[in-house]
């Protein structure tokens, strides 16, 4: 994994000690890039944070546990999840043959909460 740009924001800090050793059953497992996240053998939920913050989008926008995510499907069954208007942005790939994409959101939704929304797609 690569880091993001803004990967040692204090944001980003704050989430990664907040994010869960399990993800959909999957256990969490290391990564060597700053501000990243994995879990599955093999990885099956990639979570960086530090993208720059999407406010305007052609994407498909969905809201799960009141967060919004804008949805990449160009690789399915590999899905692409950004969150929609938080500084800075954070990314979920979920490899939908190994995990249940609804169930990781919710999970990590849990952890995104505690960043403030700076805009709304709905």
């Amino acid at each position: 994994l690569s880091p993001a740009e803004d990967a040692n924001s204090v944001t980003c800090a704050e989430l990664m000690v907040r994010l869960s050793d399990k993800v959909d059953g999957l256990a969490r497992r290391s990564t060597d890039a700053q501000s990243t996240a994995a879990w599955g053998e093999p990885a099956a939920v990639i979570f960086r944070c530090g993208l720059p913050e999407v406010t305007v989008s052609e994407l498909k926008c969905i809201s799960e546990e009141g967060i919004d995510w804008l949805v990449d499907d160009s690789k399915a069954p590999s899905y692409r999840f950004i969150t929609f208007g938080r500084n800075p942005a954070s990314e979920v790939i979920v490899d939908s043959k190994n995990a249940v994409g609804v169930n990781v959101l919710d999970e990590i939704g849990t952890t995104i909460q505690f960043q403030e929304a700076t805009k709304t797609c709905g």
